[in-house]
């Protein structure tokens, strides 16, 4: 660690940086930051078993069972990885970030001459590796134990699905983590994740929330999620692609804005 450390130091010297010094910054930030939380149980556990133990725990088991003329191992592939990658984007922004805003590790980076994108960006790229991670131990146990038969070209657009739809939920949980104290952060995310997944259909098919619930659903961004994931296996509820990746566009931006401005505020 004392290497990387090092390195990282040595790259902050000077303020006037080429675009190939600000590369190198990016990936020794992200390489560091995907460190840090491989090696915090408190994070890696819960974000990359949970998902997991649910599903074997429901979609293996009821494996049988159709829905949408597929298996339930299949069809909760799709929603359970949604739930398992949106769950990386709060955690790494909303609890991360609030913790290291406490801890005053923002601050020292703030006087470094690290540029903000690479801070960010380093944060994003690993909730996306990480959302990759766990959506590839599902994908594993589907292959393996539920009998989860795709094309290759369906792999693939469900795996862009999952792990991209997580984007507008790494601005969500900034924003949640410049709202929150790090004590209050963790209690925050999971206000806010917990009841989205269950009311989204990410736990269950949405098709078995009673109809009230399934209406009030149309308003949340992980529905659109959800059935943006869904829509490769040809299991989602049959509205246009366009729909929901506007919806998930317009409320990552909103959330972008909100973090900005309170960024800025803290400057």
């Amino acid at each position: 660690m004392s290497a990387t450390a090092a390195e990282w130091m040595a790259l902050e010297q000077g303020v006037a940086m080429s675009s190939g010094r600000r590369l190198r910054m990016l990936w020794v930030e992200t390489r560091l930051e995907f460190l840090k939380l491989l090696r915090m149980p408190a994070f890696f556990v819960p974000t990359v078993t949970f998902p997991a133990f649910f599903y074997l725990l429901f979609g293996l088991s009821l494996g049988s069972r159709g829905v949408g003329g597929l298996s339930m191992s299949t069809y909760l592939l799709a929603s359970y990885g949604a739930f398992g990658a949106m769950g990386v984007a709060l955690g790494a922004f909303g609890i991360g970030y609030a913790m290291e805003r406490g801890q005053g590790w923002l601050t020292l980076k703030r006087a470094s001459p690290l540029p903000p994108l690479a801070y960010f960006g380093a944060k994003l790229a690993v909730s996306l590796a990480f959302g990759f991670v766990v959506f590839a131990l599902l994908a594993l146990l589907g292959v393996t134990l539920g009998g989860v038969e795709l094309t290759a070209g369906t792999w693939l657009r469900l795996t862009l699905a999952v792990v991209l739809g997580a984007l507008p939920f790494c601005a969500f949980g900034l924003l949640l983590g410049s709202l929150g104290s790090p004590n209050a952060a963790p209690a925050l995310v999971n206000l806010v994740h917990l009841p989205m997944a269950f009311l989204s259909g990410m736990w269950i098919p949405i098709q078995g929330l009673p109809p009230t619930l399934r209406q009030a659903a149309r308003f949340l961004p992980g529905y659109h999620y959800t059935q943006l994931a869904l829509k490769p296996l040809g299991a989602d509820l049959g509205q246009a692609a366009w729909l929901h990746v506007g919806v998930l566009a317009a409320f990552g931006l909103a959330c972008l804005a909100g973090a900005a401005w309170l960024w800025s505020r803290e400057e």
